[in-house]
This record gives structure tokens, sequence and C-alpha cells, in this order.
């Protein structure tokens, strides 16, 4: 079942967010790249989504996948998270964000809509990325400062391409670091409560950073076949 929903997924979610992060020193002493010309321009348009532009069919290729750590740069990360599994890489703002395994991008916003008052869920992430890693698994980033120009849906991205830039958009608290979520791609628009993170990811960070490609995909597809794809959020 999880096979045959993977092969010609295309999620149209919105956003997610996470925890107050711990501060970031890194970034108070200025620490911060200059995004290039085309990374600028994209963060100005408006957000896409797969639905305008369907990644094709992808054969499971989950042994042969290769990963990477997806911050280039002194970051660091806790083992906690709130409410629900995700992690949160703590980086300077500038430092560049990769793929973190070889697959297809299936959303970009690269408008920031947070706000405060309302603290909508869909808007939690401001600037993100999703992509459907050709292991089957969805991989969420999001609080970027900027994301790159040829970054869109459909388009195929190898482990370790740069994708953009660490920031603090959404409800990043003002603290410069990279939300990641984990979770099977699902059929229904909308998802983001599926999309910002369903397992814990540090385990896999450690084997990424250490060089190691450890899979999340045995994870994903018990955490799949015991909880399908909710259709709303628990919290």
């Amino acid at each position: 079942m999880f096979r045959r929903l993977v092969a010609g997924t295309a999620c149209a979610a919105l956003l997610a967010g996470c925890a107050s992060p711990r501060p970031n020193d890194a970034d108070a002493k200025g620490v911060a790249a200059s995004p290039s010309p085309s990374a600028t321009a994209a963060a100005s348009e408006p957000a896409v989504s797969a639905s305008a532009s369907a990644p094709p069919s992808l054969p499971p290729t989950a042994n042969a996948a290769r990963y990477v750590f997806p911050v280039e740069g002194k970051s660091s990360y806790a083992r906690e998270h709130h409410d629900y599994p995700a992690t949160d890489i703590i980086a300077a703002c500038g430092l560049m964000v990769r793929a973190v395994t070889d697959g297809v991008v299936l959303e970009v916003s690269r408008i920031d809509n947070f706000d405060k008052k309302t603290s909508k869920g869909e808007e939690r992430g401001g600037l993100s990325v999703s992509m459907l890693g050709d292991d089957g698994v969805r991989y969420y980033g999001s609080h970027f400062s900027a994301i790159d120009e040829s970054v869109r849906p459909g388009v195929r991205v190898a482990a370790g391409t740069r994708l953009g830039l660490v920031g603090r958009t959404g409800n990043a608290n003002n603290t410069c670091h990279l939300h990641l979520g984990i979770s099977p791609p699902c059929a229904s628009t909308g998802d983001w409560w599926i999309r910002r993170g369903v397992i814990w990811p540090w385990s896999y960070l450690d084997a990424w950073k250490a060089g190691t490609s450890r899979s999340p995909v045995a994870e994903i597809q018990a955490w799949h076949q015991a909880h399908g794809c909710p259709p709303e959020p628990k919290n």
C-alpha cells in the first residue's frame, strides 16, 4: 500500500511549524551569508505546490539510497521537540541547506505568511521545501531565509544539492534554524500536520553527520501501516 501511494503522489501541503528553539548565538554575532541573486529573487515569489507540477513516478531504490546532513557548516540539534516528532537544527542564518537524498521536489513556499495573532499551523513554516526521496520518504525543511530559483516542484535533485539558506521565517521565534520533518507522502491535500514530521529524525541525523547512509524507510513504512494518513491534526 505504501509503495503504491508513493508512486505518482503529488502532495499539495501547506506549512507546518516547530518548537521555540534554543537561542542561536551564532546568529547574534552576525554570522550570515548573503543570498545569491537567484535565491533573493526566488524568496519574493508566491508559494508553489506539486499540484501544479506533479513529480514523475519513482522506482523504489531504498537499498541504494544515499544521504547527507542537511546543513553545511556548524550546527547543533536537540533530541526533543514539542508536540510532534521533528528536529530543529540550530545553525547560523545564511548557511547552506542541502537535499538529504536523491529525489524530486514536491512543494515550495517562497512567501512568509505567518501571523502570530492567528498562528495557523499551515503557515508556521515560513519559507519551506518538501521533497519525495527516491526511497519513497518525504523530507520537509522550513524557516529558510531564501530558496534557490532552480528549486521548483517536479525538479530532480541529488543528495547534497543546494536548496536554499538557513533562516528564521515563520514561527522560528527569531532564532536561525532548519526544521526537519520526515513523513510518508500522503494523497490528501493540505496535510501539513503529517508533512511537519511523524518520526524522530535525530538518529538519522547522527548517522548522516558521521557519513553513514542510514535510511528511515523501515520506520516510515511501519508508521504508515499503523496510522495511514490522518485526515486532521491531533495537536
